[in-house]
């Protein structure tokens, strides 16, 4: 069913006013004729439901036990859009694995191709360039997702680790919402899973991809974790769409990676930089560190979401040929834990310890920011955490 059948003649309130209220503001505007058209970004017991038809919840907005009413921009857009979706989730590795997907789906067929979703690219902006033979390459967050009826035809799961428990409380929860990527595919629709996720039932051909699969790719990306997303971007990419093996390896090989995302951020001093922001869970950081065979010196630590760290205390006490430099709220939690170790530091923000890095790193080793942790608090998000760290080794 098209958007527009949905939306048209309806009395529609936006509530929130983010990246994706604004692109559906300008969506409904554009596309849609509207009886009514509201924003709103107050609090849910100010919403009198009964004078809308819709309610179109940001992302972003904690909210439970929610009515039909309620809806959001990833359902609509899937309602006329779903059988041309590869849906991309996972806590770790969506950009990448999305972009990814793109690159090699651009290259490796004749069919117009889009990535848009949760890496900042709104869906509903490009509304007006899709075809009915438009590939649609859509990264989900579990925010996206939490609501959602209706799942893409192809869903990919990538792994699933402790992560925004600020927001939904429990793993469960967490996992529940990330689960609609494939709890609402039909038969005919194929579902793409990491061996760490739990089971989810499902209609859909599920194809379980393995982290120690054999199968390796020449890739400028670095580290077992990009080989696993270039995984299931190898076996979608032949299995469904039916690209060339060879010149799907080619245009793996041809991508360079994201902003922020194991980004090389140049040599100083005969020290490599490398800037990971987007690393937010201890596993993320782990494997930074040991993508980077020269690896020296790891800055961790943000805001203190209550996460479990165990595994990441637990690798820094068995990985003493490193340097590790604790810094914010989570950084000061962890170094209670380390503190008697002599190859563990702290210091309180991030340009205290790029100061110490730029001491204490050798000529020929690498520096790493990873941090394990989100920015809020301290940074607008991890984007600005990012260029902040690349501007500090510069000066």
């Amino acid at each position: 069913m098209k958007i527009t059948d949905i939306l048209n003649d309806k009395r529609i309130l936006l509530w929130g006013y983010g990246l994706e209220g604004k692109s559906t503001e300008k969506f409904i505007r554009t596309y849609c004729n509207a009886r009514e058209l509201t924003v709103f970004q107050g609090k849910r017991e100010e919403i009198d439901e009964d004078a809308y038809d819709y309610i179109i919840k940001s992302p972003g907005i904690v909210a439970e036990n929610l009515s039909d009413k309620f809806t959001s921009m990833t359902e609509l857009f899937l309602t006329e859009f779903s059988g041309q979706v590869i849906g991309v989730t996972g806590t770790k590795g969506k950009s990448t694995t999305s972009s990814l997907m793109y690159t090699v789906l651009s290259k490796c067929t004749d069919r117009p191709t889009l990535l848009v979703g949760n890496i900042g690219l709104p869906a509903l902006d490009y509304y007006g360039e899709i075809t009915d033979d438009t590939i649609i390459v859509f990264e989900m967050s579990c925010h996206q997702l939490a609501h959602a009826k209706i799942s893409p035809h192809i869903a990919l799961f990538l792994n699933l680790y402790e992560e925004h428990l600020d927001y939904y409380g429990t793993m469960d929860k967490y996992f529940n919402a990330k689960a609609n990527i494939t709890r609402h595919q039909k038969l005919g629709d194929y579902f793409f899973v990491g061996g760490n996720v739990p089971p989810i039932e499902t209609a859909a051909a599920k194809t379980v991809i393995s982290y120690d699969d054999p199968m390796h790719f020449d890739m400028l990306l670095k580290g077992d974790h990009n080989q696993f997303n270039a995984r299931f971007v190898y076996t979608i990419s032949t299995k469904l769409f039916g690209c060339d093996p060879d010149k799907v390896r080619e245009a793996l090989h041809s991508f360079t990676g994201l902003k922020h995302r194991m980004q090389f951020a140049g040599n100083i001093d005969g020290v490599d930089y490398y800037d990971d922001s987007i690393s937010t869970i201890p596993e993320a950081a782990i494997a930074a560190i040991r993508s980077i065979p020269n690896a020296g010196t790891i800055l961790l630590g943000g805001m203190d979401r209550h996460i479990d760290y165990d595994i990441l205390i637990r690798f820094i006490r068995e990985h003493a040929a490193y340097n590790y430099i604790l810094m914010y709220k989570s950084g000061a939690r962890i170094y209670k834990d380390v503190e008697d170790l002599p190859f563990c530091q702290y210091r309180e923000d991030l340009k205290g310890a790029v100061a110490l890095a730029r001491d204490i790193t050798p000529a020929g080793k690498a520096c790493i920011l990873s941090p394990a942790a989100a920015s809020y608090g301290y940074f607008k998000n991890f984007e600005e955490r990012g260029d902040v760290f690349q501007q500090l080794i510069r000066e």
